[in-house]
């Protein structure tokens, strides 16, 4: 029989040799792996080179396609300036000419409702002069002299509201007038024009150019006599 120990030689020698080839083979892999390793190096830059390049062009495209460039020259864009600028100062003067108007509007008429108030008085001290009886030479002096100083009140209420620009309107023998006058009645056989107001039931007031208080009236009627129709009086304020 032969012994098993020249087999194990055998493969001894086989397993040494095993390790050179491997040897050889890793001695010549680093090259062969050093030039893979460049070209997939080199392709790599090549990509981020091309991937960078993309991207730094792209923001410039989006850009260009996003807005267009505008096409005014100086000279029209200098106009359209100056266009806005003749707009807003145009719009500055309308606000400032508001104020000022509103300012004084306020300054006229803040006392409308004070002025409402006082003429009531006015007319409650007419109604009591006029229901006084007329003082006689050998009558009561104290009547007299409550008479005189009612009427001095009046004046002077009067006169204050003059002063504020509120004044009486009285238009006895004046044209009926709408704007100014309420016609409570109309009185026939004057022998004034139709439409003249004949008589005043109560003075009214204005302030300033703005109606306070309309006056009650009566007008004269249209005389019913003659050829045409009778005249129609507006009687609406």
């Amino acid at each position: 029989m032969k012994k098993p120990a020249k087999r194990t030689g055998g493969a001894a020698k086989t397993r040494r040799q095993t390790p050179a080839n491997d040897a050889t083979k890793a001695t010549a892999s680093p090259e062969a792996n050093g030039g893979a390793a460049d070209a997939a190096g080199s392709e790599i830059t090549e990509e981020a080179s091309t991937v960078q390049a993309g991207a730094e062009a792209a923001p410039a495209g989006e850009a260009s396609g996003g807005a267009a460039p505008d096409p005014t020259s100086p000279e029209e864009q200098a106009a359209e300036l100056r266009d806005r600028l003749l707009r807003a100062m145009a719009e500055t003067e309308n606000v400032r000419r508001r104020a000022e108007r509103e300012r004084e509007e306020a300054r006229k008429y803040a006392v409308t409702d004070l002025a409402r108030d006082l003429v009531g008085i006015v007319d409650n001290l007419h109604r009591a002069i006029d229901a006084a009886p007329a003082p006689s030479d050998e009558g009561d002096g104290v009547l007299k002299s409550l008479l005189e100083g009612v009427e001095m009140t009046q004046r002077e209420l009067l006169a204050i509201l003059e002063r504020h620009d509120i004044r009486a309107i009285n238009p006895i023998g004046e044209k009926f007038n709408p704007n100014y006058h309420q016609a409570m009645f109309e009185v026939p056989e004057t022998g004034q024009a139709p439409g003249t107001i004949v008589e005043v039931t109560q003075i009214g007031y204005a302030i300033a150019d703005r109606l306070l208080r309309p006056a009650a009236v009566g007008v004269a009627a249209a005389s019913r006599e003659g050829d045409g129709p009778p005249t129609r009086i507006d009687t609406k304020v």
